[in-house]
């Protein structure tokens, strides 16, 4: 599931590729007191093919109003499908299929800065790029992973920056303009299912994992040179990489018991209030306070949560509650907040929309994970990264 990040016909729209090969369009409409999700187009991509992924041409800030909308699929016969929006309706239309790899596609991505661009992923270990105008044959074929590839996301801050995963437990960053060889080589515990740059930070990149949990990657790019750290709770594990004279510093947070595919960082912001000590991204890491110190953790869950909101006890682990279970509840809004669209976060404040991104403190991220054979949805708080 991805959401459209631009309204249709006034609408939140949200796009669904489901296992009975289809693409699923919903739109978000209020209904009294809550909102409620409305089917509103459908479209079945292939007979007996699993539907397996999409993606919006809007990855980025920012659209044409002549540059037409829309999404780009693969399934399970190894096929790409590219969708148009029709947005009155809003409704879909098949524009081209072709058949891109030799097993399951397991994910298709735009470009997002040149649309007619699409980059694929497959069972069969190739990264492919495609110009959806000329799509009977692959603009570039990539044997660098070394097995399936599951996971693209072109970065919407940085024209010619892509991100990819495999199963072969690495995410490699890669120039668009010259595909011979990634840029960097970051090594994870597990195959990378899930792809998610930050929303606003330029230089994050969020990664599921699978069996290895999930990892949070920065990326700083300065005079030519990509230089790789993860930011993470000092317990989670550490490994260090070397590639020429660059060094790799890859941690991860294991989440037991569980296969975690889904990931994505909140798309709202927030900032510390005066009284609290700031942090300064980017800057010496010896020089941090302990207090300063990047973490990561379950979210504090307000009020109390009833045993009810909490997960299994076999569940991932995470801070331990008072009564002793492993897992505490994401947050809990109370009525006031909710009324007022706050969440209560002590001393901070939820930055306002026309603010500078680049000049914001950027203390607090939220982001969530779920995860197979646990069924567990976290809310993650994440601290001064």
């Amino acid at each position: 599931m991805k959401w459209c990040h631009v309204p249709v016909a006034g609408h939140p729209l949200l796009g669904v590729a489901d296992a009975s090969g289809s693409i699923e369009l919903l739109r978000l409409l209020p209904s009294e007191d809550t909102w409620t999700l409305q089917p509103c187009s459908r479209l079945a991509l292939e007979k007996q093919c699993l539907a397996l992924s999409l993606d919006w041409s809007t990855g980025k800030a920012g659209r044409a109003s002549d540059q037409p909308l829309k999404i780009i699929s693969s399934d399970s016969k190894g096929q790409l499908h590219l969708l148009k929006i029709l947005e009155a309706g809003p409704g879909l239309q098949a524009v081209v299929t072709w058949r891109a790899h030799q097993f399951e596609a397991w994910v298709a991505a735009f470009n997002y800065w040149q649309t007619e661009v699409v980059y694929s992923g497959g069972d069969d270990g190739l990264l492919k790029g495609w110009d959806t105008r000329m799509p009977d044959t692959a603009a570039f074929s990539s044997r660098r992973h070394s097995m399936g590839v599951c996971s693209i996301q072109s970065s919407p801050h940085r024209e010619n920056v892509l991100a990819t995963g495999s199963y072969d437990e690495h995410v490699l960053l890669w120039d668009t303009r010259s595909l011979r060889q990634p840029l960097a080589d970051v090594p994870v515990q597990g195959g990378v299912w899930r792809l998610k740059w930050h929303p606003f930070q330029r230089d994050l990149l969020l990664a599921a994992c699978m069996h290895g949990g999930f990892t949070i990657i920065n990326y700083q790019m300065a005079a030519g040179v990509t230089v790789m750290d993860c930011l993470l709770n000092t317990a989670f594990t550490v490994s260090h990489e070397f590639e020429g004279e660059q060094e790799a510093i890859s941690l991860s947070c294991p989440l037991p018991n569980s296969l975690v595919y889904g990931i994505d960082w909140s798309w709202l912001y927030f900032c510390r209030l005066p009284q609290t000590q700031p942090s300064f991204p980017g800057s010496d890491p010896e020089a941090r306070t302990a207090d300063q110190d990047p973490t990561l953790k379950v979210a504090d869950p307000s009020p109390a949560p009833s045993s009810e909101c909490l997960a299994d006890s076999d569940g991932v682990g995470g801070t331990t509650p008072q009564n002793g279970s492993k897992l505490e509840a994401p947050l809990q809004p109370s009525a006031e907040d909710k009324k007022d669209g706050r969440l209560p976060t002590t001393g901070i404040k939820i930055c306002d929309c026309d603010q500078d991104l680049e000049a914001a403190d950027f203390d607090i991220n939220l982001l969530a994970t779920c995860s197979f054979y646990n069924r567990v949805l976290h809310l993650w708080k994440c601290e001064n990264i």
